[in-house]
């Protein structure tokens, strides 16, 4: 009798462990995968040559993981860049060329750019990217800068699209308005441009000859530099805008195809076909009412699929973490304004490498790049 008492407990006990079980397994299963990532603040070793940086107009990573910044000279303030005056007022510092290359442990490998024969050097630096070839192409911000730049990767020029001074609107074919943001799809061997911060719109190159190919405004419709756009407070709370306001900061293509364009001021972002066929929209942190708006640029994580898409949202000083395939948030990193090591400060773009590591890059007085070191994922 007992021993029957004792085998029935034990199948109770076991039902239970079994029930338990099943049910923590299924709460697992129903909770969202989720990238996080941890603060580097020693990835970068110093610049040689006393040399510091300004404003860090964009960021980029190569095929080799290797890291690019663009910064701005002229942005650093003259008590940064004292052994530059003349006569010297202190030990330190002088600012470092425009470009500057990093390998994926941190360590300087190179620096170049700035005017030279054969090209307009740029007002505002701003836009960088990386090419399957290694090329490095580059735009900048300012009404005067209508122009992008292609070089090799040790700083040979090799070819310019539009011209300084020459922006004729969002439906010239020749020139830029302060593009913000260049991606290249290799899969149609083309350039996508945000363009910008005077124009309205998203441009398509062809990266060999410079040729024209397409642009689209909002909607996939003709860009129209003379729509009104209303006050903060309405764009905000009332009707989705018709146009993309300025600055168009962001574009990237994914593997399938996707074009994502940032409109920043308007606090959303626009899903298009490679031919500017409209798909759908999201807003993020709508009821931000800083003009800066809160779709500054992307990135996506490594994996074939591209399952995470990541925005900067300068203004809310955080990266917002989505679903790619929903465009739903499903974390967020960072979120507490700052100049120390886990705080931001106006960053304002963004790379990711094949590792899954976050690269990031600060204007105004933020003057930073960093490194978000992948962590994996959790639940």
């Amino acid at each position: 009798m007992r021993s029957k008492v004792w085998m029935l407990a034990g199948i109770i006990v076991a039902s239970v462990v079994i029930a338990f079980v099943g049910q923590h397994a299924n709460g697992q299963a129903g909770r969202t995968e989720v990238p996080r990532f941890e603060a580097d603040p020693l990835w970068s070793q110093a610049l040689p040559n006393k040399w510091v940086n300004g404003q860090v107009g964009g960021v980029a990573v190569d095929s080799h993981d290797n890291v690019w910044v663009f910064h701005r000279p002229a942005t650093i303030p003259e008590g940064e860049k004292a052994a530059s005056l003349n006569p010297p007022q202190a030990e330190c510092c002088i600012p470092a060329p425009p470009v500057l290359e990093f390998d994926t442990n941190g360590k300087f490998l190179q620096a170049w750019g700035g005017p030279g024969q054969g090209y307009e050097w740029f007002v505002s630096e701003h836009g960088i990217f990386i090419d399957s070839k290694d090329n490095v192409w580059l735009s900048g911000n300012a009404k005067e800068d209508n122009q992008i730049l292609k070089f090799t990767n040790k700083g040979k020029f090799l070819m310019q699209i539009g011209h300084a001074g020459k922006n004729r609107g969002s439906n010239d074919t020749e020139n830029l308005g302060g593009p913000a943001s260049l991606f290249i799809y290799p899969k149609t061997n083309e350039l996508f441009v945000a363009d910008g911060y005077f124009n309205h719109r998203v441009i398509v190159f062809d990266p060999d000859t410079g040729k024209y190919k397409r642009h689209w405004g909002a909607y996939g419709k003709k860009p129209d530099d003379n729509f009104k756009f209303p006050p903060r407070a309405q764009l905000v709370q009332g009707p989705a805008p018709e146009g993309f306001n300025n600055p168009v900061h962001g574009v990237l293509v994914t593997n399938d195809d996707l074009v994502y364009v940032a409109d920043r001021s308007n606090n959303r972002l626009q899903v298009f076909r490679l031919d500017g066929t409209f798909i759908k929209e999201i807003f993020i942190s709508r009821n931000t009412l800083q003009n800066e708006g809160t779709v500054h640029g992307f990135a996506v994580s490594p994996d074939k699929e591209q399952k995470f898409l990541y925005i900067v949202d300068g203004s809310n000083k955080a990266v917002r973490v989505l679903n790619r395939q929903t465009l739903e948030i499903i974390s967020s990193v960072g979120g507490h304004a700052g100049h120390n090591a886990r705080e931001f400060f106006h960053i304002h773009s963004m790379a990711s490498d094949s590792k899954g590591n976050l690269f990031l890059g600060e204007v105004n007085n933020g003057q930073r790049y960093y490194k978000y070191a992948f962590k994996g994922t959790a639940r």
